[in-house]
């Protein structure tokens, strides 16, 4: 009897927000729309709206809803981590990888096997996450990383095919936005079906995940082949998850939210937990909906559902983890074998090949067939310098920004993205190009320097508690990054020319810069490097702790903000020129010490150095590798990047 009592008042708020729900934007009294769904015939123009509009985006929210929240809740039990959904383990963004894949390459098979393309990209992402975090480490913040890292990659190679092929790729742009529209019941019969197999998990999930909450052991010792059973389940729920992608598009932190707030509220055995999850995740889209519906109305656009379920779950997941993590869960992470000291050629060495690199970007160039060296005319030089200039003085500000970061938090992963910190900068820049009409190549660094500035200081409020331990932070991270992937699509789903022009500048492009803004970067960077240098000796002292730096005088709080206001302002300045950028902070810092450079002065310089190197070296190859089409220099460095914090990871794991 207790059980069923508990499932009463969740199915109570279900009813009230799907009579709710219908009430919104609609002229009919409850009477008639009841008479409707019970089968009166349509006849006014009020009924045919209810009758092909809201009825069916009412039953695709309830749908997809349940959905999410069962898969998610069966992703988190058979990991045995609370954090894993769709969209920590990258499987939606494989999902929607591989729709744009299919929609530019293939549009023969769009009408018929997108479901199928999206379920094989989600596997795909899947198995990479596993496969990076280890078997072992499906309980523990590895996944989670993993997940956060496999999901920058393949939005950033989504977003480059997106760019290159825009005039095939405009129509998948509301997909990603996560959009529950209706407009007749053809895309709720062609759901329908596929979502069937659901039932087969109520069934015989439960027992198997009984039974995994023995371990390996107890399970296989129970008569349980633990492998291919993970497999299969996991294969449904992904199946699931990308029918429900085709149909509507990305939604988040449903499915991550829903089983935790099912366990809290008393969910024990794995089908209460299913059968609860998918309630509360049918009655949180449909609220979700309904307040996109709301907002609709008074604003000019039309608010995507998924847009509204991010800025309610990043909030959620920050609360969620700040009571679950604790302070000791802590990454593997162990950085690649290091000089026990900076050798004296290493900066001169360094400096050499930055300037080789910007006599290749300035000679080395391509017609498209053959490669050739040039002088550059008056005309390609004004046309070359300033890119340069952005490329080299990002690189720079971005690696010192990573350099101060870890060293003042203590951390090997902490970089401005990672974190969080750049996207506050985009946040600001895209919320102010999107709600208030700016153009977001004329926005200044003040507004991107007031986002950065609002995430440090959410940062260090939620990580003070767990002592800035990974987990606290990194999952900061993630909730930013999710709230601005959604406002990023829902100015893509506009589909105006805006809407390029905006995904151009995410993209992390030198392409657009002016003079002005190249040198404004430049002096800027420039001068935030000599204040880091000048007050190297207070990282020196930080570094070795707190308590011993102001033992010896410091004025730990005062110098510590003065250095997160300059990563603040560094993230603001680069963000603004030329979009973000990923993994320069993270990289730079860790191949300056595998250099040996220990000290804190040595690390700014050789890291600046880095950092540049990479950055031109990007910037080149993404103008001429598929000349005249170019990729964005952000676009590869993500790349790049990603890769070496993937081998971070597997590196970690293997030890």
């Amino acid at each position: 009897m207790t059980r069923s009592l508990s499932f009463f008042p969740i199915l109570l708020l279900l009813l009230s927000a799907v009579v709710a729900s219908l009430q919104i934007g609609s002229d009919l009294s409850l009477s008639r729309q009841f008479a409707i769904v019970t089968g009166t015939q349509a006849e006014e123009f009020a009924d045919i709206m209810f009758s092909y509009a809201q009825l069916p985006r009412l039953v695709m929210a309830l749908m997809v809803g349940a959905m999410l929240g069962m898969v998610g809740s069966l992703m988190q039990q058979l990991t045995q981590n609370t954090l894993t959904s769709p969209l920590t383990l990258g499987t939606s963004s494989g999902a929607w990888l591989a729709l744009i894949i299919v929609n530019v390459w293939f549009p023969e098979l769009v009408g018929d096997h997108s479901a199928l393309a999206a379920m094989a990209g989600a596997m795909l992402s899947l198995f990479l996450v596993i496969f990076i975090a280890g078997p072992k480490n499906m309980t523990g913040l590895p996944l989670v990383l993993s997940g956060m890292v496999v999901n920058i990659l393949l939005g950033s190679v989504a977003s480059a095919i997106i760019l290159l092929n825009a005039e095939y790729a405009k129509n998948v742009f509301i997909w990603g936005a996560g959009d529950l529209t209706q407009n007749g019941w053809e895309s709720v019969q062609w759901l329908l079906p596929r979502l069937s197999v659901s039932l087969l998990l109520l069934v015989f999930a439960p027992r198997i995940l009984t039974l995994m909450r023995l371990g390996h052991q107890g399970a296989a010792a129970r008569g349980l082949n633990v492998v291919p059973a993970f497999i299969v389940l996991m294969a449904v729920g992904l199946w699931l998850v990308a029918a429900s992608i085709t149909a509507v598009g990305v939604i988040s932190f449903i499915g991550l939210l829903t089983p935790n707030i099912a366990r809290a509220l008393g969910a024990r055995t794995p089908r209460v937990e299913l059968t609860m999850s998918a309630l509360l995740g049918s009655l949180l889209l449909v609220a979700t909906d309904a307040a996109a519906q709301l907002l609709s109305q008074l604003t000019v656009d039309a608010i995507p559902s998924g847009t509204t379920a991010a800025a309610i779950g990043a909030p959620a997941l920050l609360w969620f983890s700040r009571r679950k993590m604790k302070a000791q869960d802590q990454v593997s992470i162990k950085l690649p074998p290091s000089r026990d000291r900076l050798a004296a050629w290493s900066v001169p060495g360094l400096m050499l090949i930055v300037a080789g690199i910007l006599c290749l970007t300035a000679v080395f160039v391509t017609d498209g067939h053959n490669w050739h060296v040039a002088l550059p005319t008056a005309y390609q030089w004004e046309l070359r310098w300033p890119r340069m200039l952005t490329a080299l003085s990002a690189g720079v500000g971005l690696a010192i920004a990573g350099t101060v970061l870890q060293r003042l938090i203590y951390n090997p992963l902490a970089s401005p993205d990672i974190l969080g910190i750049s996207a506050g900068a985009t946040f600001a820049l895209v919320g102010a190009s999107v709600f208030l009409g700016m153009n977001i190549f004329a926005v200044g660094s003040v507004l991107a320097f007031a986002g950065s500035m609002l995430v440090l200081a959410v940062l260090l409020v939620l990580g003070r508690r767990h002592q800035f331990a990974p987990s606290s932070l990194i999952l900061i991270g993630i909730a930013l990054t999710a709230l601005i992937d959604a406002l990023v699509q829902f100015a893509l789903a506009k589909g105006t020319q805006d809407s390029y022009s905006i995904l151009t500048w995410l993209a992390g492009s030198t392409y657009r810069v002016t003079q002005g803004k190249a040198i404004f970067l430049f002096i800027g960077v420039a001068a935030l490097l000599v204040f880091t240098l000048v007050t190297s000796r207070w990282l020196t002292l930080i570094s070795a702790g707190r308590q011993f730096a102001a033992a010896r005088g410091l004025n730990v709080p005062v110098s510590s903000a003065l250095l997160l206001g300059t990563v603040a302002l560094l993230c603001a300045l680069v963000t603004a020129t030329m979009g973000p950028v990923a993994f320069v902070g993270l990289l730079a810092p860790h191949m300056a010490v595998m250099l040996g450079a220990k000290q804190a002065r040595e690390q700014l310089i050789v890291a600046s150095l880095v950092g540049a190197s990479v950055m031109l070296i990007a910037d080149w190859v993404g103008q001429t590798v598929l000349f005249p089409a170019q990729i964005a220099a952000g676009t590869l460095v993500s790349v790049i990047g990603g890769s070496y914090f993937l081998f971070l990871l597997i590196r970690g794991r293997s030890r």
